[in-house]
């Protein structure tokens, strides 16, 4: 793929194939100009403009993709893999394809030694996801899509995260909780603070999950010039709840274990006592 900008910054995603054209009002450029060629480089239309090609970011992409259902964008799907934690190596059960760029940032955060299982409800999305997906992603090797329902259960055990984008994430916290890891970690994308409150008053009811917090996330672009620093007229504020939760063992009074001794030495000081030296 390219992404190719104009004077105006007006952006241009293509995917690049040998003997193709790409159009546009400032005239005609032939992709075999561009393959093979480094990154960054300007080239001039048949017209006489020029234009800059680089290779998109994942965030570019995501902006400019073929959609069906509604997409998380880039502001979150960074939240996501950072608050979640999302590692090379890691297995990720996923719930909910869409237009792909969620698995997409999933697949790239795991690398070529970790694991991705989708599960969509909806067979007819996936032919969309996956173009979209190889488009960044040419080796899906480690990628399984499964057509199934994850309120009725998950079928893989020890796996390390579970990531919800689905509109009633808190019927799968039960399923969700046998296939995690202890340890591991659910994160939930939500639009409506609703849906986080049941979902959060699910965990805590539920008992095998802590650490169970949601964020939001308002993203302000600055317009900065040499007689001027200001904010955009435009934000990308709201879009979703991102809630995280790690599971743990049932808290039970009364049973949690000290490896330790007892021991007949006095406490240490704490931060309020004057220490005797």
């Amino acid at each position: 793929m390219a992404l190719l900008l104009d004077r105006k910054d007006r952006r241009y995603l293509i995917t690049l194939a040998d003997g193709q054209v790409f159009h546009c009002h400032l005239g005609r450029l032939a992709h075999d100009g561009l393959i093979g060629q480094s990154v960054g480089g300007w080239y001039r239309t048949d017209r006489g403009h020029t234009l800059l090609a680089v290779r998109p970011t994942l965030g570019e992409f995501v902006r400019q993709m073929p959609r069906g259902p509604q997409i998380i964008y880039s502001k979150d799907l960074g939240n996501i893999v950072a608050f979640g934690d999302i590692f090379p190596g890691a297995t990720v059960i996923e719930s909910g394809l869409g237009s792909g760029s969620l698995t997409a940032a999933l697949l790239r955060a795991v690398g070529e030694t970790g694991r991705v299982i989708t599960y969509e409800i909806d067979e007819a999305v996936a032919p969309r996801a996956m173009s979209n997906i190889q488009r960044v992603i040419p080796n899906t090797a480690n990628l399984t899509i499964t057509i199934g329902d994850i309120y009725e259960g998950i079928e893989e055990h020890q796996v390390d995260r579970v990531v919800l984008d689905v509109p009633e994430p808190w019927q799968a916290v039960a399923g969700v909780a046998e296939a995690l890891i202890m340890g591991g970690m659910l994160i939930s994308f939500s639009p409506t603070v609703l849906q986080v409150h049941q979902l959060v008053g699910k965990l805590q009811e539920d008992g095998r999950f802590q650490m169970i917090e949601t964020v939001e996330t308002l993203l302000r672009p600055w317009h900065v010039t040499e007689r001027s620093v200001r904010p955009a007229h435009r934000m990308v504020a709201h879009s979703g709840f991102l809630t995280t939760a790690v599971r743990c063992q049932p808290r039970v009074i009364g049973t949690a274990t000290n490896p330790l001794p007892p021991t007949s030495e006095p406490a240490p000081p704490t931060s309020d006592e004057p220490q005797e030296e």
